[in-house]
């Protein structure tokens, strides 16, 4: 076999005159009879071969038989392609390479899809022929990109003092764990193994154990429905350290960050990223993970229109809800079907009942005073009170909902994001990034009539807030952060408790009994009581950084085996399944459904 000297994107006039060796595949070919031209293609690029009868007869007739996606080795002569003849969208358009000899390492079937077209390919199809998907240039950036963060990471956190250590894959399965992966024991009959969702507690160990800085780069586990920007199989950059607070942990892993988007994008992060509490987050966005490339911030009115005689909101002030709404600049544009058919459906969807608007006009006084065929229950003053709330300008659009707080924010804020859009109050281009701090440690679960962690239960509560233990729990803000970029939650995690006591007190607020803490977190918790020092730390999604990186949503793109929205491997068919003797070994029974038993008969 020819061996390669060459990628074939790295060829340039500089190399006129050398004999080179290239390999790749055929990417396209043109037959015009005296000579033919093959475009060939590896993962560095693309290169325009030439075969002429008098350079070589045998290579010129092998080369008419070539078809797309065969595999060749190709010996020649780089040269210039003349005035004229360059490809400007070719980094190797300037040149071509004279074939003297050619080997076909291989042939291909057809394949299913143009490379070239792919992206017009229905995904399903993608996915199930990936390795043909994967030789795209497209697709193949995108691993290059991960690739490089990885070591990115890998370099900063060397470089800080940071340990690689590796967890275990299977560990222990809790009662809350609804959503693990199990793996059944063979030496330990009718007991089972649970893929780790988080190495959490191992870390956590681990800082017990004086390792001090950990990290990994580490596939976790979750066995719920996949979505665009989320897989049952995906990758954590989780990192833990000793003797630290808050800002020691920001302050570290924000530079990763930092480093990561220099090196790739040439993207500068401010220094220090930005802080906003997680109760600012909610009222002035309505989510804990805010779009910042524009403003646009949510207002309360309620004790505005609760003065007036609309009664949309005057009872739902009394019931103890909220009115409460966004000023669209420029949103005056949207007609009144838009208004009402597009963005009301919009946040329906979100569980609110209606959507009230006013356009913003200027009055015979030259007043940008609201509009709408509900201004007539509001006084004069109310309406400029409005205004003068949203900082309403002319031609500008208020929209308000009255409902519970919670859902008017669960409405509001993709409606926000959807308008900052939409009237392009933002470039795409863009990344602002944020820190979310101060999260409440617990949330109050009304189904059940009891406290969840809105983290997990090893957080640590706010320094200040440990006397509200006792007295009120409801209103205990927690050492938790999430590093928050462009609407997109890329990390998160918290100083944790250290302390076996307050460890103790916070399970009895979650309503985790002794004997039950014991079952799930015993080996944890007696580690503790053997001098656990204080410890934080933190976990990166590596999928969703490498999505923003690259531009794109959806998470299938940068991975290169990924799982469809049913959690399926089209291209081998996973999950599948498996002999009768496998399971017998195992000592499980499978039970079918009715509709597999119809089938069998």
């Amino acid at each position: 076999m020819l061996k390669r000297t060459h990628h074939c994107g790295q060829l340039r006039l500089e190399h006129d005159t050398q004999t080179v060796v290239l390999s790749g595949w055929v990417n396209s070919y043109r037959d015009h009879g005296n000579l033919v031209f093959i475009d060939l293609r590896d993962r560095n690029g693309l290169v325009q071969l030439v075969f002429d009868p008098e350079a070589d007869s045998l290579s010129h007739k092998t080369a008419r038989e070539l078809r797309c996606e065969w595999v060749i080795a190709a010996k020649g002569v780089v040269r210039p392609r003349g005035e004229g003849l360059e490809n400007p969208r070719l980094a190797t358009g300037q040149i071509e390479v004279l074939v003297k000899e050619l080997q076909v390492l291989n042939a291909s079937k057809t394949p299913p899809f143009e490379i070239d077209a792919a992206d017009q390919v229905n995904e399903e199809l993608r996915l199930q022929y990936r390795y043909i998907d994967l030789r795209r240039q497209a697709m193949l950036n995108k691993l290059a990109v991960r690739h490089r963060v990885t070591k990115i990471v890998r370099d900063y956190y060397d470089e800080h003092g940071f340990w690689e250590i590796e967890t275990p894959m299977l560990g222990k399965s809790t009662p809350e764990g609804a959503r693990d992966f199990l793996v059944p024991s063979r030496l330990c009959q009718a007991a089972f193994y649970a893929l780790p969702q988080s190495p959490q507690l191992f870390k956590q160990i681990l800082m017990v154990s004086n390792t001090d800085r950990y990290f990994q780069i580490v596939r976790c586990f979750r066995d719920e429905d996949p979505r665009a920007d989320r897989q049952a199989e995906f990758t954590q950059i989780d990192v833990e350290m000793s003797f630290v607070d808050e800002d020691d942990v920001m302050s570290i892993n924000e530079g990763v960050i930092r480093r990561i988007f220099k090196e790739i994008l040439d993207v500068d992060i401010p220094n220090p990223v930005p802080r906003i509490s997680y109760q600012q987050a909610i009222e002035e966005y309505g989510i804990d993970r805010p779009d910042m490339r524009f403003e646009m911030k949510l207002k309360d009115v309620s004790d505005i229109v609760k003065e007036s005689t609309f009664k949309v909101f005057t009872s739902m002030v009394e019931k103890g809800g909220i009115v409460k709404g966004l000023c669209a600049p420029g949103g005056a544009k949207y007609s009144r079907s838009d208004i009402e058919k597009t963005l009301t459906a919009f946040v329906s969807d979100y569980g609110v009942k209606g959507l009230v608007w006013m356009k913003v006009e200027k009055n015979d006084a030259g007043k940008a005073v609201p509009k709408s065929s509900i201004t007539k229950f509001f006084t004069e003053e109310q309406l400029a009170q409005l205004a003068g709330r949203f900082g309403a300008n002319e031609g500008d659009l208020i929209l308000l909902v009255a409902d519970k707080a919670e859902v008017a924010n669960k409405a509001l804020a993709p409606l926000r994001v959807r308008l900052g859009r939409e009237l392009n109050l933002f470039d795409p281009k863009d990344f602002e990034f944020v820190w979310v701090v101060d999260f409440p440690l617990f949330e109050w679960n009304e189904d059940e009539k009891r406290y969840d962690s809105l983290h997990h239960p090893f957080t640590c509560p706010v320094e200040e807030d440990m006397g509200k233990l006792e007295t009120d729990p409801g209103h205990i803000r927690s050492q938790a952060y999430d590093l928050v970029v462009n609407g997109s939650e890329i990390g998160g995690g918290s100083v944790r408790i250290h302390n076996p006591q307050v460890q103790a007190k916070v399970f009895e607020l979650l309503n985790i009994s002794e004997k039950q803490a014991k079952d799930r977190f015993g080996f944890f918790l007696k580690a503790l009581e053997y001098g656990a020092p204080p410890h934080g730390g933190i976990a990166f999604g590596l999928d969703r950084l490498v999505m923003l990186l690259t531009g794109t949503e959806n998470i299938r793109d940068v991975i290169a085996f990924p799982k469809t929205q049913r959690g399926q491997c089209l291209m081998t068919e996973a999950p599948s399944h498996v002999d009768q003797s496998q399971l017998d070994e195992l000592n499980l029974r499978v039970q079918k459904h009715l509709h597999q038993i119809e089938e069998d008969k």
